[in-house]
């Protein structure tokens, strides 16, 4: 299985950057999705971008053109760089891997344990 390991939260100002980083160790031969979800003290989790083997990437409404979904295989890393961040980002950000067999279904899926990110004014 695959074990996943977020870094790069912290305390930031709004308008500031930050760059988070998922790295993972353990099988992952057949990952072929990965995403970024966040989750605010008594709010709902939210997926806010995603990426696949092709390349293909998707990014929630309320982070397009601010925040860009990226990884590096020889690594085995992902990154959110988060440009022009809002007090509205602060949450909990929480790394995500799956093998996907077919359209909305999974053989398999890890998740990270999550990393504080907190915007403010």
């Amino acid at each position: 299985q695959l074990q996943l390991v977020e870094s790069g939260g912290g305390l930031v100002q709004a308008v500031g950057s930050l760059r988070l980083s998922c790295a993972a160790s353990g099988v992952i031969f057949r990952v072929n999705y990965m995403a970024w979800y966040r989750q605010a003290p008594g709010k709902q989790r939210e997926l806010v971008a995603r990426i696949s083997l092709s390349g293909s990437k998707n990014y929630a409404d309320s982070v397009k053109g601010r925040f860009t979904i990226s990884r590096d295989n020889a690594k085995n890393t992902v990154y959110l760089q988060m440009n022009s961040l809002k007090p509205e980002d602060t949450a909990v950000y929480i790394c995500y891997h799956a093998v996907v067999v077919r359209r909305g279904s999974y053989e398999s899926d890890y998740w990270g344990q999550g990393t504080q990110v907190t915007v403010s004014s």
